[in-house]
């Protein structure tokens, strides 16, 4: 019998590491938590300098699993991601070099800085939870998360992700700048001497390891969710696609994202079971991403952000 209290002391126990490197931003690490609870990736936007790196970095550290970066640079090929077979000349055989690919926990730092041919590298691998290399399939370690970061798309020097990649993203996370008050506990906290390249003297300890992972995704998976609630769920998503704003609206699998993220938080909330203000919540990381707006509506200078709140306030709430 799961132990829900118990699961619900080690998330407390993981914010709080958090927290002791990153300076507000509640939303932001309670949206990565989901994520990491709902077993998908997260795609995390916003300027250079806001702590995007830090907090995937910190995560990686309380969880203790195996973490590797990737800085996905114009002329960073495919092979550099995912591995290639290297032809020892002693004995004539190949050997599979891994990339860093292979790991649980995987930060792809900057990834709109790529061209699309190596953005497309990580599909298979976020999708299938596995990569092909010379035709030869290799699974990937489990638990297995892709963290990647991005700037702005208006920014200089960057391409912007495929609908079809952005899509394996279960959530698209927007990091604004911090309030004044958590911008001066910043300066502080590095006045004091903290140093982002020295993170492990700050002494994250890991709070949650691989098989208490597992259990805390078994328990948010079957966290209660009612028929009200769901079909709540159902007419947001279909909204989008009667949206006059929109040329696309969300898919079913978006229908699927936002059920799963809304148990996740559930779970973080101390619930078993999801109210429709946990899917109010979520839905804006969960849809932001998964519609696409029409040349008009960008021109009249709306945002994917602005149509999803305005179709959260149109659909009835269910009591």
């Amino acid at each position: 019998m799961v132990n829900l209290s118990q699961l619900n002391q080690s998330l407390d126990q993981f914010q709080d590491q958090i927290g002791r490197v990153i300076v507000g931003q509640h939303t932001v690490v309670q949206q990565a938590l989901c994520a990491l609870l709902a077993d998908g990736h997260l795609l995390l936007e916003g300027v250079p300098g806001i702590a995007k790196t830090l907090l995937v970095r910190v995560m990686a550290q309380a969880l203790g699993l195996q973490f590797r970066r990737v800085q996905f640079t114009p002329d960073l090929m495919p092979s550099d991601l995912i591995g290639t077979n290297i032809l020892d000349t002693r004995t004539g055989e190949f050997h599979l070099r891994k990339g860093p690919i292979f790991a649980n926990i995987v930060l792809a730092d900057e990834i709109n800085r790529t061209p699309p041919k190596t953005q497309s590298a990580l599909l298979e691998a976020m999708e299938e939870r596995k990569v092909t290399i010379d035709g030869e399939p290799y699974p990937l370690p489990k638990p297995f998360m892709v963290f990647a970061t991005q700037n702005p798309i208006e920014y200089e020097g960057t391409y912007p992700l495929p609908e079809a990649q952005l899509d394996r993203f279960l959530l698209k996370v927007v990091i604004d700048y911090p309030q004044e008050d958590e911008e001066r506990a910043i300066l502080n906290l590095h006045h004091e001497g903290f140093r982002p390249d020295r993170l492990e003297a700050v002494g994250i300890e890991p709070v949650l390891n691989a098989e208490t992972l597992e259990q805390v995704r078994q328990a948010t998976r079957a966290v209660r969710v009612e028929p009200e609630v769901r079909d709540y769920i159902l007419q947001i998503v279909r909204r989008t696609r009667q949206n006059e704003f929109l040329l696309v609206g969300a898919s079913p699998r978006a229908g699927i994202a936002l059920l799963n993220v809304s148990k996740a938080l559930a779970m973080i909330r101390g619930r078993d079971f999801v109210t429709p203000d946990d899917v109010k919540q979520v839905a804006l990381p969960v849809l932001r991403h998964r519609v696409i707006l029409k040349p008009e509506s960008e021109v009249e200078g709306l945002n994917a952000d602005r149509i999803v709140m305005s179709l959260l306030e149109a659909v009835p709430v269910p009591r």
